[in-house]
């Protein structure tokens, strides 16, 4: 494991040793020790796409294992002004350890990778989201003490959310199904990789059904960054793709509730299911600086 620019990459080893390492950051930093593994070390942040979540876990991140993080937004590269990715990628491989970069196109974080020699991470792209996938299937496997034959059902945008959840989900074992309008279906790439897997993925236009027996429900908003000028469109298009008590009922008894934030409380989720399942969603954010951390210790570690 070289990078991290997509769950596709990762064999489910890989990804399980990631989720394993995650645990075990967790847990030393719950009881004071200290993992100073990464200590003298810069992780270059790339945003083109704002964040909350993202910025501040990976800083923090950095902190935990004790090296530093700098943060570059558009207005601080050349990249932003014209410069070749290629050109970018060869000189900050001289002055740092790591490069995470959220950006619109996945060809960019490829094309970085391709050209530096220094580890990438996918902080986000509108193909998908590595990093939070890694931190929902830490927290399913936190509340259900496993993963291998759970089922997943995601409601809503075939997006990079749901490419991912694919993705990373079948990979581990579990079930997916997906509810998703038609036009709004994951990439035709993921949808390829999951016919592999047969009936252990299944894609349908009803989020009742596609929630039948689920032991995890996964929302994410209608618009995503990028797709403000569509907002009133796609809040036509997935009216009713909400998880709601008619949702819930269907599902197991015990399911559980992940939305990768920032909720919309009565499009994509009530409020009602929001606040029920508020610990396990709220977890799930803070399992964002865990996975994060094992992924830049996999890929920057000396030793």
């Amino acid at each position: 494991m070289k990078h991290l620019l997509k769950l596709l990459d990762l064999s489910t080893e890989e990804i399980i040793d990631l989720l394993n390492l995650a645990d075990q950051l967790k847990y030393e930093l719950k009881h004071g020790i200290e993992h100073h593994i990464l200590k003298g070390q810069t992780l270059g942040m790339i945003f083109q796409k704002s964040s909350t979540r993202t910025r501040v876990s990976f800083e923090t991140g950095m902190y935990q294992l004790g090296g530093q993080a700098l943060f570059l937004s558009s207005r601080d590269l050349q990249i932003g002004r014209g410069e070749p990715v290629q050109d970018t990628a060869r000189v900050l491989s001289r002055y740092l350890d790591g490069i995470m970069i959220r950006t619109f196109e996945q060809k960019e974080v490829e094309d970085l990778a391709e050209y530096g020699t220094i580890p990438v991470i996918n902080g986000l792209t509108d193909f998908c989201h590595p990093c939070q996938v890694l931190a929902d299937l830490q927290t399913i496997r936190e509340y259900k003490n496993k993963l291998d034959g759970m089922k997943m059902c995601y409601i809503g945008d075939g997006n990079n959310m749901a490419n991912s959840l694919t993705v990373g989900g079948l990979k581990v074992g579990m079930k997916v199904s997906l509810a998703c309008p038609e036009g709004y279906r994951p990439d035709p790439q993921v949808l390829e990789f999951a016919k592999t897997y047969g009936d252990n993925f299944q894609i349908v236009s009803d989020p009742v059904e596609a929630a039948a027996d689920a032991d995890v429900l996964y929302t994410d908003v209608w618009a995503s960054m990028g797709q403000e000028a569509e907002a009133e469109k796609r809040k036509i298009v997935f009216k009713g793709y909400q998880i709601n008590d008619d949702v819930m009922k269907s599902a197991k008894s015990d399911a559980i509730v992940l939305h990768c934030l920032p909720a919309h409380r009565e499009e994509e989720i009530t409020a009602k299911v929001f606040e029920a399942h508020a610990n396990e969603i709220f977890d799930e954010a803070e399992n964002r600086l865990h996975a994060q951390k094992a992924v830049m210790v996999r890929l920057m570690s000396k030793k």
